[in-house]
């Protein structure tokens, strides 16, 4: 079995040992091994050329990033936790996304930004949010996030050799989980949502952290008789919205299980989509389950309540096909 933290430390390495141009840097990466203990042994082995502990500045080493790709290296960066990366916001928003189109192409930023996400381990309001609509809205920007062990193992490569720059995001709740990884495991699509679980008779669409919650609902519902086919969007900019809209023609409903906020969130963005293309498909009012419009709590009750669970999805899924 291979942790999330383990296949995304072998996508480390192997992007390192594929690319002499790639390189990993970011607060506490190197010596200490990751805040969250991923990029743990990446120093010993290729050194603090590539592997570069920064000061605890986002703006100064995001921007380096930036400089570096456009210089024709293929920059790692590790943002620590994503309610860090707004510090860096001008440096991804104003450069980062914008310079090749302002180039007319001329100039490239093969960048890769990590960003753990997300909420689940007691870590407070302003380490633990959901941000990734942030960075969906932003234009010039690729945005994917794994949900599971091989996205995390596979998305990075394809991420390091992409011309624009990609943020990858990582659910924080996720590191510790486990699952077979195959030994010739290797980069997968970061451009198509994926159907994890087939069903018949209710569309729901999640991502991240929240699809472990989708896919627990899922088997609860399956025990009475609720078909439930479970999309993982995997990329959110740019968004497949042809995988989700083909499977609510078939299923005619649709739940959409989201960490981040419900206001002007992704969920928000699936179905105003869903409703302009695919309204005559639909037999019920879409539904959202998505944390509470309140900062993430601190205290281990009052984060369960915050967020989006498997009894509120089930409860959702029930309405729509009642």
């Amino acid at each position: 079995m291979t942790s999330y933290r383990e296949a995304v430390r072998e996508a480390l390495r192997e992007a390192l040992h594929r690319d002499d141009r790639a390189f990993l840097m970011g607060e506490d990466v190197g010596a200490y091994g990751g805040c969250f203990g991923v990029s743990r042994g990446l120093l010993e082995e290729f050194g603090p050329e590539r592997v570069r502990d920064t000061p605890l500045s986002e703006s100064a080493f995001v921007g380096a990033g930036i400089g570096a790709a456009m210089g024709g290296m293929r920059p790692i960066v590790e943002v620590m936790t994503v309610n860090f990366s707004l510090l860096a916001l001008d440096q991804i928003l104003n450069n980062a996304a914008t310079l090749r189109h302002m180039s007319a192409g001329q100039i490239e930023v093969p960048l890769v930004i990590r960003m753990p996400t997300g909420a689940g381990r007691q870590l407070a309001a302003q380490h633990s949010h959901s941000l990734e609509n942030f960075y969906a809205h932003i234009p010039g920007l690729r945005v994917v996030s794994a949900a599971t062990v091989a996205d995390a193992r596979g998305m990075l490569w394809t991420a390091v050799q992409n011309p624009d720059p990609v943020i990858v995001f990582e659910p924080i709740a996720l590191y510790n989980i486990d699952a077979e990884l195959p030994a010739d495991a290797g980069a997968v699509d970061i451009d198509s949502a994926v159907i994890r679980r087939a069903g018949a008779d209710v569309t729901v669409v999640a991502y991240g952290g929240s699809l472990r919650v989708a896919e627990q609902a899922a088997d609860r519902l399956a025990e009475q008789g609720v078909a439930a086919e479970v999309i993982d969007l995997r990329s959110l900019r740019p968004l497949d919205q042809d995988t989700v809209l083909e499977s609510v023609a078939r299923t005619h409903r649709l739940v959409i299980v989201d960490e981040g906020w419900r206001s002007v969130g992704i969920a928000a963005e699936i179905a105003a989509r869903a409703a302009e293309y695919a309204y005559f498909d639909l037999d019920a009012p879409i539904a959202r389950v998505c944390a509470a419009e309140t900062p993430i709590p601190y205290a281990k009750q009052l984060e369960d309540a915050a967020l989006p669970g498997p009894d509120a999805v089930v409860e959702a899924i029930r309405r729509v096909v009642s």
